[in-house]
């Protein structure tokens, strides 16, 4: 099943229902390679990229090169500038982009209280002339990730109609894709993300609608489907650590046997190959970038608790490979 998003000037189709969430500080190039070892067909996402910034030359390094990934990149974009925003598609469509995607729900106070991220929920109408801003910049399909509201649960007296009409005006800007977050601003993740309003939403809207929240295992993402009714799903935070997650519900939602989770070597395996890219990237900054996808990959053996430990006290790359390689000769 192919999902069809249709942008300006051009058609994207989708092979895979399964999606991965940009991570600030995480789904970075190196992190994108290692989950397309599982989900080649998968649609991924570059970190969030401030418009603004990008005009005075800062995150240009988040979309460079976009051509020469396999399979389709977002870019998501934040910020509460129409001009700028349309400025920064323009530039991330010339990078390669798959499409662009609008970030309009991430919680966090220094992003949200200048406007942006969920900042734009409480201000539709400025988020309306973002999405058409952007629509008329490029002719590549146009997406938006936002939230149920800005606080409560996403549920009122009536039912789930903030929501609804939140998501409504997003289409009715221009958006041709949305990808819904069962929580609210407030909730930040905690709770249980509200699959039904994402129902609600999904049955008022015309355009595809992908869920997100709590989609952490293909169990959960294949219960999630058949209560939202959703177009696809998105992982986010469920892939720290565990690069194999998107490849995993991809196959289950395509009937395929799902892809062994990957043993207590072949993790301390993919933790060295990703330490050691990214000191190729970046120097020995790389170590220090690499901790904490160290933390998230090296568990499933006993002791790992006190190796992590060990492993974010190492003060040079050589050192830390050298434990790595010390740990997987030890563990079966």
């Amino acid at each position: 099943m192919s999902l069809k998003i249709q942008g300006r000037l051009l058609e994207r189709k989708l092979r895979c229902r399964a999606l991965q969430s940009p991570l600030a500080g995480v789904s970075d190039r190196i992190f994108r390679q290692l989950v397309r070892r599982w989900a080649p067909d998968a649609l991924l996402f570059t970190e969030m990229v401030n418009a603004t910034s990008l005009e005075l030359g800062h995150g240009r390094f988040k979309m460079d090169g976009l051509q020469q990934e396999a399979g389709p990149i977002g870019v998501q974009l934040f910020d509460h500038h129409p001009a700028a925003m349309a400025d920064a598609a323009r530039r991330a469509a010339d990078n390669g982009a798959f499409l662009i995607d609008i970030n309009m729900g991430c919680p966090v106070r220094k992003i949200a209280r200048k406007g942006g991220g969920s900042g734009l929920i409480r201000d539709p109408d400025l988020a309306c002339r973002i999405v058409e801003s952007v629509v008329a910049a490029v002719g590549l399909p146009v997406t938006v990730k936002t939230r149920l509201g800005w606080c409560g649960e996403g549920q009122d007296a009536e039912g789930y109609v903030a929501a609804v009409n939140w998501c409504r005006k997003l289409e009715e800007a221009g958006a041709r894709m949305l990808t819904l977050h069962g929580r609210t601003r407030e909730q930040r993740f905690s709770g249980s993300a509200n699959w039904n309003a994402i129902s609600a939403v999904k049955t008022a809207l015309n355009i595809p609608v992908i869920a997100n929240g709590d989609v952490n295992s293909p169990e959960e993402a294949l219960r999630c489907l058949h209560v939202t009714g959703a177009d696809g799903v998105m992982v986010g935070r469920g892939s720290m650590g565990a690069p194999w997650l998107v490849g995993q519900i991809d196959a289950a939602l395509c009937g395929r046997p799902i892809p062994e989770t990957p043993g207590p070597r072949e993790r301390l395996a993919l933790a060295r190959e990703q330490l050691l890219a990214l000191i190729n990237a970046h120097g020995d900054h790389g170590l220090l970038i690499a901790r904490k996808h160290m933390s998230w990959t090296c568990t499933g053996f006993p002791g790992a608790s006190q190796f992590r430990q060990q492993l974010m006290r190492t003060p040079t790359p050589a050192a830390a490979v050298h434990l790595l390689d010390e740990q997987m000769q030890r563990v079966q």
